[in-house]
């Protein structure tokens, strides 16, 4: 089973559906943290640590199938639910939507569409297996192994560097084996005729108006928010505009 970390809304709140987050690569269900707290102000919030990441279990595959699996059974015991995806976890959450709509009541997508990509995140893993576990003591010093790409880039990676066991919660293995799966897109049948809201950030180049066309058969009831000042890491860069955005859609 997947790891989660639930936030309760106060006992007098009035019960409503819950929200499930699924992160995105190399991510955890901490990125939402801050969000989740908030958002949990008025249902409750499950956060997941999707398979080979955070404290979750690591397993020899990683596709978008055994991904929507996974969410599926989160589902089963949690929902019907709102769920709300970001890059790779939107990618398997819109999967899991259109195999098995029933679980969901709303969707909302994060800086993603249903569509592969062209670009690599290797350059990542490669950061990350630059960082000498045997003798690192310190951020200061991994943040200096890895030679990533940007400040911003190495301090979201090194969220998931366990400093006390030298470790990584990453499979970084698996997932590297698994990256042509992961940027691209599996093929897709049915439709999720329910409400869904794709949520992207004007700096980013993950979701085009020339994507609407890919998402909008699938998703007839899409509807196309942006947030401005922000890219790809949305929910980093402007989290209370992406809270205000979520809460209201879910309202």
């Amino acid at each position: 089973m997947l790891h989660l970390t639930r936030h309760d809304p106060p006992p007098e709140a009035p019960a409503a559906t819950p929200l499930v987050i699924a992160h995105g690569l190399f991510g955890s269900s901490r990125n939402w943290g801050v969000i989740a707290r908030r958002l949990a102000d008025s249902r409750p919030v499950i956060a997941v640590d999707l398979r080979n990441h955070g404290a979750s279990p690591w397993y020899a595959t990683h596709t978008y199938a055994d991904l929507a699996d996974d969410l599926a059974q989160v589902l089963i015991a949690h929902g019907p639910a709102d769920v709300l995806g970001h890059s790779m976890g939107g990618k398997a959450a819109m999967v899991l939507a259109l195999s098995r709509p029933e679980l969901f009541r709303r969707l909302i997508v994060a800086d993603i569409a249903p569509v592969g990509y062209n670009h690599s995140q290797m350059p990542q893993i490669a950061a990350m297996r630059r960082v000498d576990l045997t003798r690192v003591t310190s951020r200061a010093e991994a943040t200096a192994m890895m030679r990533a790409e940007s400040p911003e880039i190495a301090a979201f990676l090194l969220q998931s560097l366990d400093l006390e066991a030298r470790a990584w919660r990453l499979n970084l293995d698996v997932l590297q084996a698994a990256m042509p799966a992961i940027i691209g897109f599996p093929p897709v049948s049915g439709q999720f005729a329910g409400p869904a809201l794709f949520l992207s950030g004007a700096q980013s180049s993950y979701v085009r108006p020339a994507h609407r066309g890919a998402i909008v058969p699938l998703f007839p009831q899409a509807r196309f928010a942006v947030i401005e000042g922000t890219g790809h890491w949305l929910h980093a860069e402007k989290p209370r505009e992406v809270e205000a955005a979520v809460r209201g859609f879910l309202a």
